[in-house]
């Protein structure tokens, strides 16, 4: 088939729908932490797919565990369960405060059970009343509609008719905002430990234990979405841990299957129970794939070694990223922790991050944007330090390159 037509850029605007605008750039193989294109260019790959590509492109491990689970079973209905799903399962309650998985396919149906369960909890333990959801500003939480009402984002919101109701937005880092928001009716507070999308910006720690207190006041359910924070990302397995702060609901995603497509929804038993059969579902959710690839995750990323490494990693970007700025004079603050580090630009580069990209791309380096004026950096977490540096030589050449025009 293939031999009839070319597969460039060109096809995607032919017979793909408009939302996206990539690149020219179309990868055709990974290694480790780097890609080449069809015209066989190598890539440093900073961008780990959004902080998806945990453990870099083709990790051996997750090859591995792909093919063996490819030549036993691809699929089965929620009518029955599968091994990977469980042994996963049982993996992730043995290591966080949950004691119960719901498994879908991303970080929005993760979310959107989140908040579906929160919602049903509500209404069987306290009554109708208790409907109201706060999010916060410039939080991101998926594209399905609830979720993206729930995001605190308009712009991704608006134009799709009535919203999903009852739902409102404080402050993130900024515990007065909720207090005034807060009531006896609000049945869940979501929250990203670091806002990801809404420009790498971490949770004071003291605001994140607020938010808890506040919601333990008021009989509300505490969720986070590690959607982008969780599995590793923030060296720690998930950023709760190293909050001090345990949520009543965990979403997870991204990072967690690796590359594979996968999101999990952990909570405990009483609130759980809440979600009887049929109340809700998902067809390919614990997909016997899915579940064998994450576990292959889960197995590398939660140790001791990987772990720690990751804070060492994070302050080679963060020291480079500061050495290139002292010499170019480009960011106003570099943040972030663990391998999730943004970058804003300032005043005189405001809104430029995607043509920062752009120019990183060009010298053979992927990267992120986090909004309009922040640079994202998420790449493997078991990425080499002399990728590292190689990808920091690069990402200083474009930016002198764009600096002197």
């Amino acid at each position: 088939m293939s031999e009839h037509f070319s597969v460039e850029r060109g096809l995607f605007d032919d017979v793909m729908v408009p939302n996206y605008s990539p690149s020219a750039v179309i990868p055709v193989r990974g290694q480790g932490s780097r890609v080449w294109d069809q015209q066989d260019n190598e890539y440093i790959d900073f961008a780990g797919g959004i902080a998806v590509s945990s453990l870099g492109h083709c990790h051996p491990a997750l090859v591995s565990a792909l093919k063996d689970q490819g030549e036993k079973i691809w699929h089965v209905s929620n009518l029955l369960t599968n091994e990977p799903a469980l042994r996963l399962a049982k993996k992730l309650v043995d290591s966080t405060f949950a004691e119960k998985v719901y498994f879908c396919n991303s970080g929005a149906e993760a979310n959107e059970a989140a908040l579906k369960l929160a919602r049903r909890w509500a209404l069987e333990v306290h009554g109708e009343h208790k409907s109201q959801i706060i999010a916060f500003k410039q939080g991101f939480h998926g594209r399905t509609f609830f979720t993206v009402t729930v995001g605190g984002q308009t712009a991704y919101s608006d134009g799709f008719g009535p919203k999903p109701g009852n739902i409102t937005h404080a402050e993130y880092n900024n515990l007065e905002s909720l207090k005034a928001l807060i009531s006896d009716n609000t049945c869940a507070v979501m929250i990203e430990p670091l806002q990801g999308e809404g420009g790498v910006v971490p949770a004071d720690a003291e605001f994140i234990k607020g938010v808890r207190e506040l919601c333990d006041q008021h009989n509300a359910l505490l969720i986070f979405d590690e959607v982008q924070t969780g599995f590793g990302r923030l060296g720690e397995f998930y950023a709760y841990m190293g909050l001090g702060v345990t949520p009543d609901i965990l979403t997870s995603a991204k990072g967690l299957g690796g590359g594979f497509p996968i999101g999990a929804m952990l909570t405990k038993t009483n609130i759980a129970k809440h979600l009887t059969v049929g109340t809700h579902g998902s067809t390919y959710g614990g997909n016997p794939l899915a579940c064998a690839v994450a576990e292959a995750v889960f197995d590398i990323v939660n140790t001791e070694t990987v772990l720690a490494d990751i804070n060492k990693k994070s302050q080679l970007f963060i020291d480079g990223l500061n050495a290139i700025n002292a010499k170019y004079n480009v960011f106003t603050e570099i943040r972030g922790k663990g391998l999730l580090i943004g970058a804003e630009l300032g005043q005189q580069y405001q809104g430029k991050a995607v043509a920062f990209l752009n120019a990183a791309m060009a010298e053979g380096l992927l990267v992120l944007v986090a909004g309009a004026s922040v640079i994202r950096f998420a790449p493997s977490l078991v990425i080499p330090d002399e990728d590292i540096a190689l990808g920091l030589v690069r990402f200083e050449k474009a930016i002198a390159n764009f600096t002197q025009q």
